[in-house]
């Protein structure tokens, strides 16, 4: 009887011991884990932030892009080869105005996979936000044989530039 209560006390100690070095999705708080974590809650903010925006709620919609942002600002730095994060963190600079930035997170994260569909996209649309067509058509020809909805979002946006529809 004695043993079996010392086993249990010693189960119950290292259960609370291993807890205790957990974060709240179960993880042993590893770099992957929280970056991903971070990750998915920035996407989740940008969905909400992107629903405001076609209500135009606009200023709402700015402090989701600007929290998702701080998200994945904290995903990159365990992370810093993972272009979707990148193409994310253009993607809310360039939704809060800062197209500059946004740029230069689009051309790093191509910079780690020239091909990245999202990237190219949104890094397209950017250049027909600031007036640069040709550079547009240049992402649009990257996109030409990816047989995806970025090729044809892209190319609907170029030829719509006197719409706002980015």
């Amino acid at each position: 009887m004695k043993n079996f209560i010392t086993l249990l006390i010693f189960i119950l100690l290292s259960s609370n011991l291993f807890a205790a070095g957990s974060d709240s999705s179960g993880s042993s708080g590893g770099g992957e884990d929280v970056s991903k974590s971070n990750y998915k809650q920035a996407v989740s903010l940008i969905k909400r932030a992107g629903k405001l925006e076609k209500k135009d709620k606009t200023d709402k919609a700015i402090k989701l892009y600007s929290q998702a942002f701080d998200k994945l600002e904290k995903a990159h730095k365990s992370d810093k080869k993972n272009p979707d994060i990148l193409n994310y963190m253009g993607f809310t600079t360039r939704k809060a105005g800062n197209f500059d930035q946004a740029e230069k997170y689009y051309l790093k994260g191509l910079s780690i996979n020239p091909n990245h569909n999202g990237i190219n996209e949104y890094l397209g649309e950017l250049y027909v936000q600031t007036n640069r067509i040709d550079k547009a058509n240049e992402r649009l020809e990257v996109l030409k044989g990816c047989n995806c909805d970025e090729y044809g979002e892209l190319e609907l946006i170029i030829k719509t530039r006197g719409s706002k529809i980015y």
